[in-house]
């Protein structure tokens, strides 16, 4: 008896710690255990949003109101043994934004996790890269209304990426390294597919942050500052000059970020911020093939930062945040680069019950360096959005 109560502490851990490295983090809906050490947790999330923006499409200067599911996800999690772990999570997000009705269901990500132990961990499947902060802090609990539309992801593989992680934690788990290797860009137009390779490490000051997904805020629960810094690279992803086969193009791409949390009587303060770069060659700005990502040599930054008053307001928490964002494409169209933008908000969260039922409100005003005359997205605009999360 005392072996199986042994074993049944292990195993619970074991799970905490597989939950900890899953975009949903610790809101976990049910689970059901299966022997001593096996368990299985569901869990179902949903975005709501009701957006208003000053132009409609590319083509439509008038305004547009849409209301969507920002995110709709379904999730299998659990533990095989003390050791393994899975995750499994559907997803069917974005359905009738832009008149886009009845969105199909796919696998947002699948994957197999083992602890071997807490310094040696792998994942192997499709999962979070582990590039940018930003991407892998979880969606569901982040601190502005969203990530950066484009910024924080890779020009190659965007959010996920199919492969293999290593990590673990160090020094009492203020230390963290990852290193993983994944498909990148694949298919017809790479010059020879190559692995992608990303490494990433991180250091936290105060309370240690040791899952693989990060949290945009912690609501005062902990004390938290780290710094962390990420490379990425694959080569022969591209032609300089695609119709002749030539100019070969690697791609390579580097951040650095840094991330505080600090609760205090007055309220909780959360500040973020993060520098880009992604390199192809500049092969954008060459004869590229027909999908090269217009990103793929972008530079930039962001700063983020909340307030949190200290006592409710009303049924819940309230929440203030504002952020900046600089996006340099390096795209020309003759002389004119159309697609740098500066964009600010401001905006808040009222948390009736933590992350699991909250609504938010963000107001965006964006602005580009040069108004493209031809296309309206590419021009100044103005953007409301109004959220409704809930987790179980």
């Amino acid at each position: 008896m005392k072996k199986s109560s042994r074993m049944s502490a292990r195993g619970a851990c074991c799970a905490a710690l597989v939950a900890g490295a899953l975009p949903l983090s610790a809101l976990a809906g049910p689970t059901i255990q299966f022997g001593d050490q096996g368990s299985l947790t569901l869990t179902y999330a949903l975005q709501g949003w009701m957006q208003h923006r000053s132009f409609a499409s590319d083509t439509h200067s008038g305004s547009a109101t849409d209301a969507f599911l920002r995110r709709n996800r379904l999730t299998f999690s659990g533990q095989y043994n003390d050791y393994v772990g899975f995750y499994a999570q559907f997803e069917a997000g974005n359905d009738s934004r832009f008149g886009q009705d009845n969105r199909s269901v796919y696998y947002r990500d699948a994957y197999v996790t083992l602890d071997y132990r807490d310094d040696l961990r792998f994942i192997v499947g499709r999962f979070k890269n582990t590039f940018s902060r930003e991407n892998l802090e979880a969606c569901l609990e982040p601190l502005t209304m969203d990530r950066a539309e484009v910024l924080s992801y890779t020009p190659y593989a965007g959010s996920r990426d199919t492969g293999l992680a290593i990590w673990g934690n160090l020094l009492d788990a203020r230390l963290q390294y990852r290193f993983m290797v994944a498909d990148g860009r694949e298919g017809m137009y790479v010059a020879k597919d190559s692995p992608r390779v990303t490494a990433r490490v991180h250091y936290s000051f105060w309370d240690p942050e040791s899952n693989y997904g990060y949290l945009g805020t912690y609501l005062g629960t902990a004390k938290v500052l780290t710094i962390g810094a990420a490379y990425d690279t694959q080569a022969n992803v591209a032609y300089g000059d695609w119709p002749l086969r030539r100019d070969i193009k690697d791609y390579k791409a580097w951040t650095v970020d840094a991330f505080m949390e600090y609760p205090t009587r007055s309220g909780v303060y959360t500040l973020s911020g993060a520098a880009f770069k992604y390199d192809t060659g500049g092969a954008y700005n060459q004869t590229p093939d027909p999908e090269l990502p217009v990103n793929s040599d972008l530079k930039g930054f962001y700063v983020k930062g909340g307030y949190m008053l200290p006592g409710k307001v009303g049924a819940g928490r309230l929440q203030f945040f504002a952020r900046h964002e600089s996006s340099d494409y390096g795209v020309k169209v003759g002389n004119a680069e159309y697609y740098d933008q500066k964009w600010n908000s401001i905006g808040a969260n009222w948390y009736l019950d933590g992350q699991k039922l909250k609504v938010s409100l963000e107001y965006a005003k964006v602005k580009f360096d040069t108004p493209d005359p031809s296309n309206r997205s590419l021009r100044d605009y103005n953007q409301f959005t109004l959220g409704l999360q809930f987790i179980f």
